[in-house]
């Protein structure tokens, strides 16, 4: 069906046209002939220029003013210095500086033939310290070694999902308009948990607001969950709500339990819990509309309530603490 034979290839062509002069759109016509919109549009613009000759037209090897070999070297290293966010802007630049017109189509692939992918930066840590990063894992695996049977490690952190949808990325068949709907408002809950990676045990806690109360909370609940514990380890990130003079109080009482480890700055990579609540997003907002923020909020907890019980021994090759160190020496910055 694909194969650009003469015979067969005109049929083709001359269905598009006769489709489109019967009132479809493009989109429709590429669906039904499984074509890609553009090139039904570009077999529209040649009929509707050079007619029916247009249409038996065939080799098309490009056009004659394609870049010369210093013309595409050159676009490249602009290509390097400056991130260009659509086809569209490099085609336009293209144009501009050259005089030569290239189609959608034609223009990705000169741009993956020249090394180009369309993806996004990779978001990188302001303040990212790869020897910091490296001591912590260091001490991490030292404690541990070191654990004996009555200790047990937690990972914590806090976690805002919005009563939002989240457009994700998937496979789509070409031409098919998906869509999800977007709820309405900004309301959102406000989470606080800490998880065991041995043992995929997360106690989790809502609350109105975050305070150092909360970090009080939750390792509270910690203590009262871990009867047997004599001490509990419980990593964190260094947020006020952790380190306040309310949690330093409660931490100096007489048996406190809970031993805090404080990650490095600005170093969400090395927080294990970091990655449940990716996980949390694919299961739950990521292409989902909910009616209300009840349904919403429901979703939310039945995924840490049942889903994450139910499938913690697949999640855990996803939720683990197998770090990864942010070098930013190995990435070009930009903005």
């Amino acid at each position: 069906m694909r194969r650009a034979s003469e015979k067969h290839g005109v049929a083709r062509r001359c269905n598009a046209i006769l489709l489109l002069d019967d009132g479809w759109t493009c989109e429709d016509v590429a669906r039904a002939l499984y074509l890609d919109d553009d090139t039904v549009r570009g077999w529209h613009k040649a009929f509707t220029t050079d007619g029916a000759a247009a249409l038996r037209a065939f080799g098309w090897k490009g056009s004659a003013g394609k870049l010369s070999r210093r013309q595409e070297a050159e676009l490249a290293e602009t290509l390097s210095a400056q991130l260009f966010l659509s086809t569209a802007a490099v085609r336009a630049h293209v144009e501009q500086r050259y005089g030569i017109v290239y189609s959608k189509p034609g223009m990705i692939k000169l741009l993956h033939r020249l090394g180009f992918d369309y993806r996004k930066p990779k978001g990188l840590p302001a303040k990212a310290d790869a020897a910091v990063q490296e001591a912590f894992v260091a001490a991490y695996e030292t404690l541990l070694t070191r654990l004996l049977p009555d200790e047990v490690v937690y990972f914590g952190d806090a976690v805002h999902p919005e009563y939002q949808s989240r457009p994700a990325h998937g496979w789509i068949r070409r031409g098919d308009r998906l869509a999800v709907k977007k709820g309405k408002g900004r309301e959102r809950m406000n989470l606080m948990g800490a998880l065991n990676l041995e043992t995929f045990d997360l106690e989790l806690i809502e609350t109105l607001k975050m305070s150092t109360g909360t970090t009080i909370d939750l390792m509270e609940r910690l203590e009262r969950h871990n009867p047997g514990r004599r001490l509990i380890h419980l990593i964190l990130d260094r947020a006020p709500i952790h380190r306040g003079k309310a949690v330093k109080a409660w931490l100096a009482r007489p048996g406190c339990r809970i031993r805090l480890h404080f990650l490095p700055a600005y170093a969400p990579n090395l927080n294990a819990i970091e990655r449940l609540w990716k996980l949390m997003h694919e299961h739950v907002t990521h292409n989902r509309y909910y009616p209300n923020f009840r349904t919403f909020a429901e979703a939310i907890m039945r995924f840490f309530k049942t889903t994450l019980p139910k499938n913690w021994k697949s999640f855990r090759e996803i939720v683990n603490d197998n770090f990864h160190i942010v070098r930013p020496e190995q990435f070009r910055i930009i903005g």
